[in-house]
């Protein structure tokens, strides 16, 4: 087929790759603009052009695509079959959406209509889910309201992070729109519309979405967002007045005989810190407890914990939040 692919971030570059190994022609790679990354702010091409430059290809990078005559008479005049969207980051307006004969086809990481929005895959794993997956689905006006074509399922590991499934999942998707062209072509698919009164919203992460509140939040909670927000915003909170950003955590099991919960010895508030031997506790609502195992204040080095107590002092009664 003669393809039209948008797409911006790491996510979307399996996508690409599998389509021209698949043999369609890509017209045109459409991604956002070149950004300021780093410290430096140092203008860099998102990975999809990056890819795309690479092999070859023609690229665009339009900073508004729903009012840009020129953009649109651009991609009129390739008359795409389709237009393949992945993690483009832009509204495909209604123009776009009607141009391609067999309709602007979309990979979203999750299995709709749960979690549609901005970050399927991180709040998936905030939430605790043991399995999500990949839907390929037609666009339309609505958020992630579209009909649906394929979908695959994942389990999630309990120690899986959003960096681990992202790739898992990355990979995957670009086999299933490569199925998905392939059986939109002979018409093997006929999509099927979602049930939106199952529909869930996974919104754009804030940075205040990494806060630990430990008084609201139970240590699987607290685990489980943590493992979903990373590498962004992650997990932190203060101690003495200061950021802490915890790098690595596990929840503490409920006590054996061989083995006393912290809590045995503390009766504690949420938020309120345990040390024994070497090692950090913290409590958590409804008496649960978590062990931090790698911390670090804002502008210092990451320490794994028993470094972070021999050079920290502080009140036996301190507490996080």
């Amino acid at each position: 087929m003669k393809l039209v692919f948008c797409g911006t971030p790491s996510f979307a570059v399996p996508t690409l790759v599998a389509l021209l190994a698949a043999g369609h022609e890509i017209a045109l790679v459409v991604s956002q603009p070149d950004r300021p990354v780093g410290r430096g702010q140092q203008l860099t091409a998102p990975p999809v052009k990056q890819v795309a430059l690479a092999s070859g290809l023609p690229v665009t990078q339009p900073e508004k695509i729903r009012s840009n005559p020129e953009f649109r008479v651009q991609l009129e005049s390739i008359a795409p079959d389709a237009i393949v969207v992945v993690a483009y980051g832009r509204i495909i307006p209604p123009w776009m959406l009607a141009l391609p004969r067999l309709g602007c086809i979309n990979l979203h990481g999750s299995l709709l209509p749960k979690y549609r929005g901005a970050a399927p895959i991180q709040w998936a794993i905030a939430m605790g889910d043991a399995f999500t997956g990949n839907t390929t689905m037609l666009l339309e006006e609505g958020l992630d309201t579209g009909p649906i074509l394929l979908q695959q399922t994942f389990p999630i590991d309990p120690s899986e992070t959003a960096v681990d499934l992202f790739e898992q999942m990355a990979h995957a998707g670009a086999s299933l729109v490569v199925e998905t062209l392939a059986g939109l072509a002979d018409g093997s698919i006929h999509p099927q519309p979602q049930n939106h009164s199952f529909a869930t919203f996974a919104p754009l992460l804030d940075r205040e979405d990494g806060r630990m509140d430990f008084p609201a939040r139970s240590a699987d909670e607290l685990y489980n967002r943590w493992r979903g927000f990373q590498p962004w915003p992650g997990a932190f909170t203060a101690l003495d007045g200061k950021k802490l950003i915890v790098h690595r955590m596990t929840v503490v099991v409920p006590s054996t005989e061989t083995e006393p919960h912290p809590a045995q010895a503390v009766s504690a508030v949420p938020g309120q810190i345990s040390i024994e031997g070497q090692r950090l506790f913290v409590t958590c609502a409804g008496n649960t407890w978590l062990e931090l195992l790698d911390v670090q204040f804002e502008g210092k080095k990451r320490l794994a914990v028993a470094e972070f107590l021999r050079g920290t002092a502080f009140a036996p009664s301190a507490r996080l939040g």
